[in-house]
């Protein structure tokens, strides 16, 4: 006989794999987080959890998000000016046409330093601190919470690692729109941010932080939520065999599928967000409400095509980039999530 109160949280968990198609496992293992072991696993540098483990998700944070981003600044330029001035900039390509008549084909580099370094520090904060709250919720939770409930756990971890990485990204990020949006107003990052400061002090880097928090935050969840719940369902029904049996390089282009997918989701959740943060830090002593209701409904959708391209992109090549560094330093790199042998044994699953 199933306990009654667990098997309702099981089948009521909107969240979860289904769980009464699972195998007996009969050898149990250690306990585990999210299905990763506390312990140092045979050939991984270092334990899962620990200091140097954190570090180097952090560094892998700062290649990913900062190369990537740097990487797309043309399509990036073009998506914030038509947000914009939708008017002089009608679609991606006449965004390139005109961009480049105008300032030639440097004109499309404008705004990469500060792209470079705003990313950076964002991907730092944004892969490290995951990881780390993904663990503290973990352990808060119980083992057999974390599993039942384990994609509102991602959810819960990215949002708060994205909310320390925008503080991190938002000057940064304010005088790159800046540079971008505002012909004549400076050309590179040197020239912007003394400007910006002497013109509206310390607030032009931060008056768009809220706005950042609306666009990267839902973003974020869906980025990290998405991407764990898709590699979990490609393992389970689109590749023919274990993870366990897949060589490195295949799981690198599980990594890469599922991170596209979850880019797409991204796009779609955030741009409207996306539009005000372009359109706020172009006008000096906007707000965010005056921005939304002057947009409208239709405005806050413009370019968003330009965006599901670089996003799904970026998010692929991001998640790519970050497990290619764990495979490089040999981090642990847990397997996807398995129902813990004590909830199987409460829910009647096991002999």
């Amino acid at each position: 006989m199933y306990p009654s109160t667990l098997t309702q949280l099981a089948r009521a968990n909107p969240f979860s794999a289904p769980l009464f198609s699972l195998q007996k496992v009969e050898e149990p293992g250690p306990r585990r987080r999210l299905a990763a072991a506390a312990a140092v696993d045979e050939g991984d540098s270092c334990e899962f959890g620990s200091q140097k483990y954190f570090v180097l998700c952090g560094f892998g944070g700062i290649l990913s998000c900062g190369t990537t981003h740097t990487a797309v600044v043309p399509l990036d330029l073009v998506k914030c000016r038509m947000q914009v001035d939708p008017a002089k900039y009608k679609s991606i390509f006449n965004g390139f046409s005109v961009t480049v008549r105008e300032d030639g084909v440097r004109g499309l580099a404008k705004g990469w330093a500060p792209t470079f370094i705003g990313y950076s520090m964002q991907g730092l904060c944004k892969f490290g601190f995951y990881e780390v709250f993904k663990i503290v919720y973990s352990d808060l939770l119980g083992e057999e919470n974390t599993y039942l409930w384990r994609t509102s756990l991602y959810l819960a971890a990215s949002a708060s690692a994205e909310f320390f990485a925008d503080i991190a990204l938002a000057p940064m990020e304010a005088c790159k729109v800046r540079i971008q949006t505002q012909p004549g107003y400076a050309n590179t990052l040197r020239q912007c941010a003394p400007k910006m400061y002497a013109e509206e002090g310390l607030w032009a880097f931060y008056k768009g932080v809220v706005p950042l928090w609306m666009r990267q935050i839902p973003y974020t969840m869906m980025k990290f939520a998405c991407f764990e719940r898709t590699v979990e369902l490609l393992y389970k029904y689109v590749v023919p065999k274990p993870r366990s049996e897949c060589s490195k390089s295949e799981q690198l282009v599980v990594t890469f599928v599922a991170g596209y997918i979850a880019g797409v989701f991204c796009a779609i959740v955030s741009h409207p967000a996306d539009s005000v943060v372009s359109v706020l830090n172009k006008e000096k002593g906007s707000t965010a409400v005056g921005v939304l209701k002057r947009l409208g409904p239709k405005g806050v959708w413009k370019g968003l095509v330009a965006r599901i391209i670089m996003i799904g992109t970026l998010t692929a090549l991001q998640w790519f980039i970050y497990d290619s560094v764990k495979v490089y330093f040999r981090l642990p790199r847990p397997p996807p999530p398995e129902m813990p042998e004590s909830l199987k044994k409460k829910l009647g699953l096991t002999e």
